[in-house]
């Protein structure tokens, strides 16, 4: 089990590998004639590499219900970055007539930069959506999102190949205990809120999702990630007692996407086409009730 000396000389193996400023920032400053951009915080890292931002609709609509997307929560997934901004630069406006947008396109900077799962404590954001979390990713986050009543939270995420090859060794390390092994499905799958799984609204995800490309099939368990299916790419989790993202808030309908950009079948262009395809499946099916 690594105590602190080992979690620093962890971080002090960490490159930066791409540039936050540069590919993220730069697109969140583009949308500010269409849409309201507002700087919740810095790492305290490096602040004035790692600025944090929402991007909201503008003129915000109380009749309205308001529905949160996210990306970045884990820096690595880089279509759940992409797939947020090219969603609000393109999408949103459609769906602006009946729904009020905040998006938080990169929770993570730092762990973009790096191409990481960990923030620079080696603390899993994704396990950390809390009050008074060690990871000041999600604290920032928490506090600025704090008293928005959230009707609908796409959270968007990838599974990799180093989720197994490079993340779960890394976890087993840190934490001085065997991971269990699930070999990494190949295609398109959501996580539910086991609290309220909304089995019609995933369906209605999947289903977007499969006109871009691939839903993931099951493993010969009947499994993905070692959760038992629910439906075709759906597993659910308890997404408050995990402290996840998407369990964040009290929203009634909530979905984490998970890419898969290591197969043969995809580009860089299909998985972000992906996230958005699935955050207008979900809009759409809600837009109807």
């Amino acid at each position: 089990m690594w105590g602190q000396i080992e979690k620093e000389n962890w971080f002090k193996e960490q490159t930066i590998k791409r540039s936050y400023l540069n590919e993220v920032v730069t697109k969140i400053q583009s949308l500010k004639n269409s849409l309201e951009v507002s700087l919740y915080g810095y790492l305290t890292l490096d602040p004035a590499s790692y600025p944090v931002f929402l991007v909201k609709t503008k003129n915000f609509d109380p009749a309205k219900k308001t529905v949160v997307i996210t990306g970045g929560v884990h820096g690595y997934e880089t279509s759940g970055v992409h797939g947020a901004l090219a969603f609000m630069s393109g999408e949103a406006q459609k769906y602006s007539d009946s729904f009020n947008f905040i998006c938080a396109p990169c929770i993570s900077p730092w762990a973009y930069e790096t191409i990481n799962r960990w923030n620079n404590q080696a603390i899993d954001p994704n396990r950390s959506f809390y009050p008074d979390s060690p990871a000041e990713e999600c604290r920032l986050f928490l506090s600025a999102m704090a008293g928005i009543e959230v009707f609908a939270h796409f959270d968007l995420h990838e599974t990799t190949d180093t989720d197994n090859t490079v993340f779960r060794p890394a976890l087993e390390q840190r934490d001085g205990k065997a991971q269990e092994f699930s070999e990494i499905p190949d295609g398109f799958y959501v996580v539910g809120d086991a609290r309220q799984p909304q089995k019609e609204f995933q369906k209605a995800v999947i289903a977007s999702v499969r006109k871009v490309t691939h839903i993931a099939p099951a493993d010969a368990r009947g499994m993905i990630i070692g959760v038992a299916l629910e439906d075709e790419g759906v597993i659910n989790y308890d997404m408050k007692k995990l402290f996840l993202c998407g369990g964040f808030s009290d929203a009634e309908y909530s979905t984490t996407t998970e890419v898969y950009p290591d197969s043969p079948k995809v580009t860089d262009e299909i998985c972000n086409k992906a996230q958005v395809a699935a955050i207008c499946g979900g809009l759409d099916y809600l837009r109807i009730l």
